[in-house]
């Protein structure tokens, strides 16, 4: 999948004599109403602090953790999804580390025997396809959140929510197949496409449901040895990981150019001043002292789970892609565009839903369909900072609107006007032209009238236009469209401007 963005300009200005090679670890929290070793409640984004907590998720002693089955049903068909094997035999291992947003000073993860593993997603950047390996697919738990507060200017000292603690996460954790900055967002927008179509998760990066590390090293072009690689950390958007990798990438080229050793650490991205800044030194897996987690036995799953997870699978965004292709008869970019969003998919056939038999022209209709959510409607949804699912304007809107296109009862400008006033009062566009004030003007006189005012009040652009300027005449009808507010039927008006010209 390929999702067009603006290219950074910042890419290009990475050397052309080193590649980057990196890998990407995925967490992403899964809608599940519980947590996931307790029945506390997952949806703690807009709880009040620490209400949403039990000793279990607080880590008091003598408690026993409960696997949610829902969460290890969403890491299966993310595995399924992402093409990995699932494997038979899985547990749960405790990771040992000390921090203060870890409340049982381990988290409860997965090591040697994840869920999925061995998979791969395709990605596609400019015409060119590429598989990016998944390592494997784990099931773990949250940790709490911290909150810094400053007095002073100065960071004086933290508090801790545990609402996020115990909260179900899954790790993706990708091969080191990346080659470019681009490659990691294209990948990253790919993965959270298919996760939200499979809705095990919102993928929403500021509220922290997926959340992305990123290992990054670089090599001299054609090298195969691996070089010591950084970790970064803090990027909470597709532009984030972008810059930040771009930015490593030439902080670690300019380290070897100038003599220097790349120290293998985590860095965290600092957004404010684009810049990675050193945290600590990487941990190894022996750091952490991975040991079987004694308080839940090992994890069977079998053929039967598996199938009946697999049969429940929708369809994938590259799958829906490449339908709306051949049955809607789209662009491919455009059919990307469409499936981008899960939401903006289904709507687009919402409001194909009974063209066939009311449209003569199916094949014009579902490029116009395209066209009016991709262009107008995505725009006032971006004015508003809301997605598709929100919108006011539903799937009939836009067979009403363009009915009354074509049967010539509104202009693009005036369709343009009732899109924005049905987004606004969720009026549907029929009922918007029934209450007056959208219908097409058709007296021609008084078209007529409004060219002899444009061409009155506009003697340069007849000056122009008698010395040969064509742009003129457009300049004129332009004006017209103003003054009839978009109501005069263009073909005619430019008919009647360059009649009323020539006649001069």
């Amino acid at each position: 999948m390929k999702i067009i963005l603006p290219r950074d300009s910042a890419l290009n200005t990475v050397s052309t004599e080193y590649e980057t090679v990196i890998g990407l670890e995925v967490h992403v929290q899964l809608k599940t109403k519980t947590k996931m070793f307790c029945n506390c409640r997952a949806d703690y984004q807009y709880a009040p602090p620490n209400t949403l907590v039990c000793p279990v998720c607080l880590g008091l002693p003598g408690v026993l953790p409960v696997v949610n089955r829902k969460a290890v049903e969403q890491t299966i068909a993310s595995g399924l999804a992402l093409n990995c094997e699932i494997s038979e035999n899985t547990k749960f291992d405790r990771k040992n580390y000390p921090y203060p947003d870890l409340m049982k000073g381990f988290q409860i993860s997965q090591y040697d025997m994840p869920i999925a593993k061995n998979g791969h997603l395709e990605i596609e950047l400019d015409g060119d396809k590429r598989s990016i390996g998944i390592e494997r697919v784990h099931l773990e738990e949250d940790v709490a959140k911290l909150q810094h507060v400053n007095e002073n200017g100065e960071e004086s000292y933290s508090l801790v929510d545990v609402n996020r603690s115990g909260v179900a996460l899954m790790e993706i954790v990708g091969d080191p197949d990346i080659r470019s900055p681009e490659e990691a967002r294209q990948y990253l927008i790919a993965l959270r496409s298919i996760l939200q179509y499979i809705e095990v998760t919102t993928g929403n990066m500021e509220e922290g449901s997926l959340r992305c590390d990123a290992n990054i090293s670089v090599r001299p072009k054609g090298a195969k040895n691996y070089t010591t690689r950084t970790e970064i950390k803090n990027m909470n958007s597709f532009r984030s990981v972008y810059n930040a990798l771009v930015y490593e990438a030439k902080r670690q080229i300019d380290v070897v150019e100038t003599g220097g050793r790349v120290v293998q650490e985590t860095r965290g991205w600092v957004e404010e001043r684009g810049v990675t800044v050193s945290q600590r030194s990487k941990e190894e897996a022996h750091d952490y002292r991975y040991f079987p987690e004694p308080d839940l036995p090992p994890m069977t799953i079998d053929t039967e789970w598996v199938d009946a997870i697999y049969s429940e699978l929708p369809e994938l965004p590259f799958e829906k892609r490449d339908r709306f292709v051949s049955q809607y008869h789209l662009s491919r970019y455009d059919a990307e565009l469409l499936t981008a969003s899960k939401g903006m998919a289904i709507f687009f056939e919402d409001a194909m839903e009974g063209t066939k038999t009311t449209c003569a022209n199916y094949v014009q209709r579902s490029k116009s369909v395209a066209n009016w959510l991709l262009g107008d409607l995505t725009s006032l949804l971006h004015q508003d900072s809301i997605t598709i699912v929100d919108s006011k304007v539903k799937p009939s809107h836009i067979g009403e609107l363009l009915d009354l296109l074509e049967d010539g009862i509104l202009t693009t400008s005036l369709a343009k006007q009732v899109l924005a006033r049905s987004f606004a009062n969720s009026v549907s566009p029929l009922q918007l032209v029934r209450d007056g004030g959208y219908e097409l003007i058709v007296d021609a006189s008084v078209v007529l009238k409004a060219v002899k005012e444009a061409i009155v009040s506009n003697p340069k652009a007849v000056s122009d236009y008698r010395l040969g300027k064509q742009t003129a005449a457009k300049f004129l009808v332009g004006h017209v469209m103003r003054i009839t507010k978009g109501k005069a039927d263009p073909v005619e008006v430019n008919a009647l401007v360059e009649e009323e010209l020539k006649a001069l």
